[in-house]
């Protein structure tokens, strides 16, 4: 009966907003492959202040961005199961972004070599992110089981 109650107060755009975040997500994810398999040669064809920037990563900003990816698409899928599992899961995600920013816009002084479009983009990462916990936060609500 309570996961009955729980489908029928769930809001008709939930699980379309969830399907988009996991798109969202597992490009992401490709992004991130696409980014730890790069050749010396296609690292040869960046910019220097790219190069630059990608050499002095260190380990731990690295799997801070495989967290926010791996566990926001994981996360993704929960809510579109309507999983309240969903909700840490995003959390962690939230996380591995956090750490990503640390390293990216505190640490490492980077923005210049991140570019505009980078900057933007890594706010936009951010905001999503935070979205997508308050969304999870929806649990509260009886949205998730």
């Amino acid at each position: 009966m309570a996961n009955h109650d729980a489908v029928s107060t769930t809001p008709r755009w939930f699980r379309p907003v969830a399907i988009v975040a996991l798109i969202w997500n597992l490009l992401g994810c490709f992004a991130y492959l696409s980014d730890v398999t790069m050749k010396p040669e296609d690292i040869a064809k960046l910019t220097q202040a790219e190069q630059a920037l990608m050499a002095s990563r260190p380990a731990w900003s690295i799997a801070g961005t495989a967290v926010a990816v791996w566990f926001g698409a994981a996360g993704c899928i929960g809510l579109i199961l309507r999983k309240q599992w969903a909700t840490w899961v995003l959390i962690a995600s939230l996380a591995g972004v956090v750490l990503q920013d640390l390293w990216l816009f505190v640490l490492s002084h980077a923005l210049s070599g991140a570019g505009a479009v980078g900057i933007m983009l890594q706010g936009i990462v951010l905001i999503v992110s935070s979205g997508l916990v308050y969304l999870a936060r929806g649990s509260a609500r009886g949205w998730l089981r």
